[in-house]
Formats: structure tokens, C-alpha cells, sequence
């Protein structure tokens, strides 16, 4: 199953402060025991809110505005994708962060079984074909 673990915001990452190199070779270093595990999918950082925007929708109405956002513990500042065996496995792993202050939220992504018969045998195809070209262009970037 697919996890994807959302590192939440604090008020230091929402106002900019960089990790110390001391953290960055600690998170290094769990990051390169998730990937030699086979877990990490992806992951990165995020930039604080206020060099974001948010799109909100209504109807045919579009609303963009700038940041910063208001409530930290709302907002992400980072995130993985991990490939695990089940959310216990995808707890443990992320117990074992080297964060000191923060949260980390996990969800699990939704597969295509997930969606029953509304996801019809065309709709799968059509997904495959995005997933597969997705994969071809990771490849050609790296």
C-alpha cells in the first residue's frame, strides 16, 4: 500500500528558518534507511506559505490568493511517499524520524480497487496509459 506521510508546519518552517546541517545529515540519513528498506517513494520540503497561493473553487468562480496562510497546524511543510506493507509498518517508520517538534500525518493513497465498479475497465486503461507516460518522463529527467 501506498502512504503518503504529510510533515506538518511549524511556526519555524512557516517563517523561513532552514534546518541546520546537523538535521539535514540526520533526515539524510532516514531517508536513505527508507530507501534502502524499499519504502520511500518520493519526498521533499515545502517553502513557507507565503511564497504560495491558494485556488479556492465555486462553481464557475475562481478565487486566487497569495500567502502567507493563517493556523500553522494546518499546513504542510513537507512530505513523502512511502510503499509499505500496512499503516503499522508505515507507523513504525515514521516513529522512527529524527523530527524533534512537529506532527506527521499519514494517509493512505487510493488504489484502483478502491474505487469499485464506478472505475470501469476504460477508466483503468486511460490511468495505466497516464502512469506509464508519468514513469517515462521521471525516467528521462533523472
Amino acid at each position: 500500500m501506498k502512504v503518503m506521510v504529510i510533515v506538518k508546519a511549524t511556526q519555524k518552517s512557516e517563517a523561513g528558518v532552514m534546518p541546520s546541517t546537523d538535521e539535514l545529515a540526520e533526515m539524510g540519513r532516514f531517508n536513505q534507511e527508507l530507501l534502502d528498506a524499499g519504502v520511500m517513494l518520493s519526498g521533499d520540503g515545502l517553502h513557507p506559505t507565503s511564497k504560495g497561493v491558494r485556488i479556492s473553487f465555486n462553481g464557475q468562480n475562481q478565487t486566487v490568493t497569495d500567502g502567507p496562510f493563517a493556523e500553522t497546524k494546518e499546513l504542510i511543510a513537507g512530505f513523502w511517499m512511502w510503499e509499505v506493507d500496512s499503516m503499522e509498518s508505515a507507523i513504525e517508520w515514521a516513529r522512527k524520524s529524527p523530527f524533534q517538534e512537529g506532527e506527521l500525518e499519514l494517509r493512505r493513497v487510493f488504489e484502483a480497487d478502491d474505487f469499485g465498479e464506478e472505475f470501469t475497465p476504460e477508466l483503468r486503461e486511460q490511468e495505466q496509459k497516464l502512469a506509464e507516460e508519468l514513469s517515462k518522463r521521471q525516467e528521462s529527467s533523472s
